[in-house]
């Protein structure tokens, strides 16, 4: 009869399994070497791709309150709103009271708007970077596993 496995057996066959199979971990490893080609071709314009998605979602909404945001871009409250204080600061978004006063609405000023022209085409090169470091079968993955989240997201009950 084979001998049970001690416990600290169990603990590093546990801690090998989750090392080398664990989705998050390998998502977040993809998304920080990412994140860095972004990061990295849009620091000399003082933006980070955390701010330049939020300054693009609220310029395509038009005006947003931070829900909408939250929503369009799967972030929370306190990551949104660290994110925004830092760009009001530095003139590229502005909050407006909303309709019921109780809320604020969200939109690009002017000096978000160039800064958005201006940091494009280091947004393209870091595109053409991370397409050419993953290649287009795994975006293609990507794209899928992304409308299967978000098709899941729509249909959870609130």
């Amino acid at each position: 009869m084979p001998a049970e496995p001690d416990n600290n057996t169990t603990r590093i066959l546990s801690a090998e399994l989750i090392a080398k199979e664990c989705v998050a971990v390998r998502l977040r490893l993809l998304t920080r070497a990412v994140s860095r080609i972004y990061n990295k071709a849009l620091r000399p314009h003082g933006i980070t791709i955390s701010q330049m998605n939020i300054l693009v979602a609220v310029s395509y909404m038009g005006k947003s309150n931070h829900q909408q945001v939250c929503s369009a871009l799967s972030l929370d409250k306190s990551t949104l709103s660290r994110d925004v204080e830092r760009m009001i600061d530095k003139g590229w978004l502005v909050s407006l009271a909303g309709h019921d006063g109780r809320t604020s609405l969200l939109r690009v000023t002017s000096a978000g708007q160039k800064l958005l022209s201006r940091a494009s085409p280091a947004w393209r090169h870091a595109q053409e970077q991370a397409t050419a470091l993953l290649g287009e079968a795994t975006l293609a993955s990507l794209g899928r596993a992304v409308s299967a989240v978000r098709s899941h997201k729509s249909t959870e009950p609130r």
